[in-house]
């Protein structure tokens, strides 16, 4: 699907820039096409063949888009490892996708793996040059929606790494649901998040056929996206929430001509409602959630012309094609009307399972073939879903479930928090409570009698947080997700009022 994808985009498109490098120099609809052929040549001629596994340990960046599609049109299969991840992480990953060839920088090679270095471009004739073999084509792929494409890894900093595989089949469907039949959207947006993720590797078929441009950016900062929204004049925000928190935080935010911005889309973890307030209104622009899982491929999601209150309380609804039920946590069976449940998801864009993993891959799936989330949610009166936690992050308070999220969406509303994140300490009388970790906005100094006062008529009592701490900021995950294990080893270490 992507060797066609790029061709035809290379025909519709030309030379039009479809991606602009951090360091300016642009790659045009054409250049793609010719560079991935080229890279796809040199590849086979180090003998990567059809259905062998190559693993991507670069940068978001050129590298890692031309090596990506340069696999695809030899119908090899890309395992993209996050090059944020420590060594002894990369290692998890690389040994469970047991490559046939790795491309990584020097500073992400390892010993143990069959390696060819890739050094950063400072032009398209540098792209991937010692492995380009120029002026050439690999031979036509046949078409075959079988085929595997991509393995995409879901944790390389706990227990064993998983990998999701995702075919042509699951890579198409996510392509017509975002696009449709349409060529030619345009466009023009960053790249701010890792390639080797599900957004990235799912969704660049659907972004080519767009016709639009793409900034990238190899290392994400507030401050370097607001200076590239404004000076290239973007038109889309699309990033997880703690990015759109960093840049409303910024101490110059408001000093950024942001006119341009139509259009703010986010994923990959609930956003709370003063979040999601906040950016609609500091941004001028529709605000759009999207929700899913690495396994599902796609979720659910709100529009741009739906109410504004949906996308502030919950993840909307599901999207074309999926179904959704909320399972008894660790059951099969449904949750009651206005129970919490554990969300599941169907639809043909559902990983096919995870690679070499057959246990796993039994656990991930309900008997009648709904991927597990994990994560926790309800649907309200509207028949919307709003999440509340992940299974694992529900702590318990005095036999009373207490879910992070639900708290945290209270709490980030109060004026002298600029972000919030609820953990669970373990307390010898209550079983364990929650200790609220608070980023405070500048100039002010919140106290836990203030937060529980803010909150004591918008949620129940127990949910209320019985220690506070104040922190410079919360600690992101490679993934760029709240990283809850740091925070609680935090608190374990620093003075909290209680």
């Amino acid at each position: 699907m992507l060797p066609n994808t790029v061709s035809e985009a290379a025909r519709r498109f030309g030379d039009r820039n479809a991606y602009v490098t951090e360091a300016g120099w642009p790659l045009t609809y054409v250049d793609l096409d010719r560079c991935s052929d080229e890279a796809a040549v040199g590849l086979a001629s180090r003998g990567v063949a059809e259905g062998d596994c190559v693993a991507i340990v670069l940068p978001p960046g050129p590298e890692f888009l031309v090596s990506y599609l340069a696999i695809a049109k030899l119908g090899a299969i890309t395992a993209g490892v996050n090059d944020r991840l420590a060594a002894p992480e990369r290692q998890l990953v690389l040994a469970k996708a047991d490559p046939k060839l790795v491309l990584a920088t020097t500073d992400t090679a390892l010993d143990d793996f069959p390696t060819e270095l890739v050094e950063a471009a400072d032009s398209r004739n540098a792209l991937l040059a010692d492995l380009r073999a120029h002026y050439e084509s690999p031979p036509p792929l046949q078409q075959d929606p079988n085929r595997t494409v991509a393995i995409i890894f879901t944790s390389g900093t706990t227990g064993t790494p998983k990998g999701a595989v995702y075919k042509n089949s699951q890579l198409a469907f996510i392509t017509r649901t975002d696009v449709g039949d349409a060529w030619d959207l345009g466009g023009r947006a960053f790249t701010g998040t890792s390639y080797a993720h599900l957004g990235f590797v799912t969704k660049l078929a659907g972004n080519l056929r767009r016709g639009g441009v793409n900034f990238m950016m190899t290392r994400w900062s507030a401050e370097a996206c607001l200076d590239l929204l404004e000076r290239e004049k973007l038109t889309t925000v699309a990033g997880v929430p703690p990015q759109l928190a960093l840049m409303l935080r910024h101490p110059k935010f408001s000093e950024y001509d942001l006119s341009s911005v139509e259009y703010i889309v986010t994923g990959g973890g609930p956003i709370t409602p003063g979040l999601a307030d906040q950016a609609r209104i500091g941004f001028g622009a529709k605000l759009a959630s999207r929700y899913s899982c690495t396994e599902a491929g796609i979720g659910l999601g709100t529009a741009f012309d739906d109410p504004l209150e949906d996308a502030i309380v919950s993840v909307g609804r599901p999207l074309a094609g999926v179904e959704i039920s909320l399972r008894r946590i660790g059951e099969e069976g449904l949750s009651a009307p206005g129970e919490v449940g554990e969300v599941c998801l169907r639809s043909p864009a559902c990983m096919s399972g995870y690679w070499r993993d057959t246990e796993a891959t039994a656990t991930a799936f309900t008997t009648d073939g709904f991927v597990r989330t994990g994560d926790l949610g309800l649907f309200d009166d509207r028949n919307r879903v709003r999440l509340v936690g992940r299974s694992k992050e529900m702590y318990v308070r005095g036999g009373y479930n207490v879910y992070p999220v639900e708290s945290e969406a209270v709490l980030c509303l109060h004026p002298d928090v600029a972000a919030v994140a609820v953990v669970p300490k373990t307390d010898p009388v209550m079983g364990e409570i929650g200790v609220a970790c608070v980023v405070a906005r500048a100039g002010t100094t919140p106290t836990l009698e203030s937060l529980r006062a803010f909150a004591v008529d918008r949620i129940a009592k127990y949910k209320l947080p019985e220690a506070i701490v104040i922190v410079p900021d919360l600690p992101l995950t490679p993934g760029d997700k709240i990283d809850r294990k740091v925070l609680a080893e935090r608190i374990s270490k620093t003075p909290i009022i209680s």
